[in-house]
């Protein structure tokens, strides 16, 4: 079988990413309904009437537990009634496969598939700062001479002698401030020479990573710009070859088409295939889960009595003809895929295999049971008018072997199949 190609595995990741986020919204979305909110009024009520069955008299405290357990029936009964909504939905799904492709054009654009490279910004934009350089020293201040007041009165006659000594003592006191004014100044200027070179060596070590970070940065945009250049030739190249009509080209394109298709996610339907170029054939197996991966509950009932949500299941032929209905789908799904996706016209048939996997009992092994083996050519199967079709009767038309019972793992035969 054809192995997935570099594009085919990028879309089906792409896919696979959408449907888990289509997943996550639609929990989102169940979880901000109506039943939601009252699950959380329910358990603020139960909390609120437990704060106050411990202050509450006999009497009152006999009617909260009754407000407790409605309280607690009605979240119950909400649970179930989610349980059901959800298996509801996953039934809606299964039983409309056919009908969800064809509300869409399967046909894929391959230059949507372009990239361009994205780049972060520089990350190290700390190191464009400049450092800044320390700040000076600290120096003492000035000293100021200060004399005393010349003497007045008698002792302007009687004490010049020590008013002179007086200011004599100053002035040497001044003396001594100077040196150690002019002192503190030389250790303040000796302080800042010395932090220079330590600046000056941070500084020159910065502009040497910035230029590293710098050539780091660039070298690794450039990656960037050639691996997407790389992938865009490379789906140029895809582009190119599928318009030559070449065999490698056309599984490619056929990866990426099924690859596209969204099943649910109660039934994933994985494809093989191989393609034939001289009879232009695809030889198309369509994997589908087995029976007991459908839902068996047609609801979900709270039982009050015992405490239970319990599921009221489906009956057994309503879980057989929804079995063999979307089995029925999945062929003309596939079928319908590829030709409208194959604008070009370059696969004229389909052989399609509609499997599941299965353990035989009688030797232990598991294998592949087929349900649906028909072949399709497409001017033929591309004028049906597939919104108005009953499945089972198309593929009956196409000559097709279909199981008389899929559910029960019954086989179909593979003779007699011919192809319309």
């Amino acid at each position: 079988m054809a192995r997935r190609g570099f594009f085919a595995e990028m879309h089906r990741q792409v896919k696979v990413a959408q449907r888990e986020q289509e997943r996550r919204q639609r929990i989102a979305l169940r979880e901000q309904s109506a039943e939601a909110r009252r699950r959380e009024q329910h358990q603020k009520a139960l909390v609120r009437l437990g704060g106050q069955m411990a202050k509450a008299e006999a009497a009152e405290r006999k009617r909260l537990e009754k407000e407790k357990r409605e309280a607690y029936l009605e979240s119950r009964q909400d649970e179930a009634d989610i349980r059901s909504e959800e298996v509801a939905d996953a039934c809606a799904a299964i039983d409309t496969l056919l009908e969800a492709t064809l509300e869409r054009d399967d046909f894929v654009d391959l230059n949507t598939l372009r990239v361009a490279a994205t780049h972060p910004g520089f990350e190290r934009q700390d190191l464009t700062w400049a450092i800044t350089p320390p700040p000076p020293a600290k120096r003492p201040s000035a000293p100021v001479l200060v004399v005393p007041a010349p003497p007045t009165g008698l002792a302007k006659l009687f004490g010049k002698r020590r008013y002179e000594e007086a200011v004599e003592e100053a002035e040497r006191a001044h003396r001594r401030a100077l040196n150690d004014w002019e002192s503190g100044c030389t250790a303040a200027d000796e302080r800042d020479r010395e932090s220079l070179p330590a600046h000056a060596l941070a500084e020159q070590e910065r502009l040497a990573m910035l230029e590293r970070e710098q050539a780091r940065y660039v070298r690794e945009c450039q990656e960037r710009d050639a691996a997407a250049a790389q992938q865009n030739q490379q789906l140029d190249e895809l582009i190119a070859n599928l318009g030559y009509g070449a065999p490698d080209a056309i599984q490619e394109y056929i990866a990426i088409v099924l690859g596209n298709s969204v099943y649910p996610e109660r039934f994933p339907v994985p494809h093989t295939f191989t393609f034939e170029p001289s009879t232009a054939e695809l030889a198309l197996r369509a994997t589908v889960p087995s029976p007991s991966a459908l839902p068996s509950a047609k609801y979900f009932k709270f039982v009050k009595a015992t405490d239970e949500i319990v599921p009221v299941l489906l009956p057994l032929k309503e879980c057989k003809d929804r079995y063999a209905r979307a089995v029925h789908q999945v062929a003309l799904r596939s079928l319908h895929e590829v030709f409208e996706a194959d604008r070009r016209g370059l696969i004229r048939t389909i052989a399609l295999e509609v499997v599941t996997s299965a353990l035989d009992t009688s030797t232990g092994i598991r294998g592949d049971v087929p349900l649906v083996i028909v072949g399709a050519e497409r001017e033929t199967f591309m004028t049906f008018a597939l919104s108005n079709v009953v499945p089972e009767k198309t593929l009956a038309r196409l000559g097709a072997a279909v199981s008389k019972n899929p559910h029960g793992l019954l086989p179909a035969e593979r003779t007699g199949v011919r192809r319309a």
